[in-house]
């Protein structure tokens, strides 16, 4: 698949998965350097935020809105995944107020790599949002076609909405 990087196209190492795909198994790990698989994350509908890199403006506002909307979707749980490190994410949250969605690292690239998302020449995520049913499946999939812009935040929450 290719994005673009302010204006300069990016591939990443393979294709994303579709709507009706299942979730592919991947390892991240949490804030307290635990290993979390595709099986911890299935069993609720969940959002899957994908982002270059926490500590940049648009990553970072991405996540605080989300984190904003997580109390307005209490049977829908909220996750970031980003390159960054465990410590990268934890000082982040800590500075933003973030406690209403969890971050979790890609440092090693598996999500990355198993997703289809990693931009193998800049060394991060592409800016993509999945959203999976208790059971894994992909029910909704937004590619952002230029990663330093921010995704369409209506057209997520009003998928949210029909959810519930």
């Amino acid at each position: 698949m290719e994005v673009l990087f302010q204006g300069k196209p990016q591939k990443t190492v393979g294709d994303l998965p579709a709507v009706g795909d299942n979730l592919p198994k991947f390892k991240v790990k949490n804030k307290d350097n635990q290993i979390v698989k595709t099986a911890n994350i299935i069993g609720k509908p969940t959002v899957i935020s994908v982002v270059p890199d926490i500590d940049s403006g648009i990553c970072s506002i991405e996540t605080k809105k989300f984190n904003q909307q997580a109390d307005k979707f209490k049977n829908v749980k909220f996750i970031t995944i980003s390159n960054n490190t465990i410590e990268q994410q934890t000082k982040w949250c800590a500075a933003k107020g973030v406690s209403n969605l969890e971050l979790l690292s890609d440092v090693e690239s598996s999500f990355g790599y198993e997703t289809g998302t990693y931009l193998e020449n800049m060394g991060v995520l592409a800016r993509v949002i999945f959203a999976i049913d208790s059971d894994g499946e992909i029910i909704y999939r937004q590619i952002v076609p230029e990663i330093a812009s921010e995704p369409n935040y209506d057209e997520v929450l009003s998928f949210l909405e029909k959810l519930n």
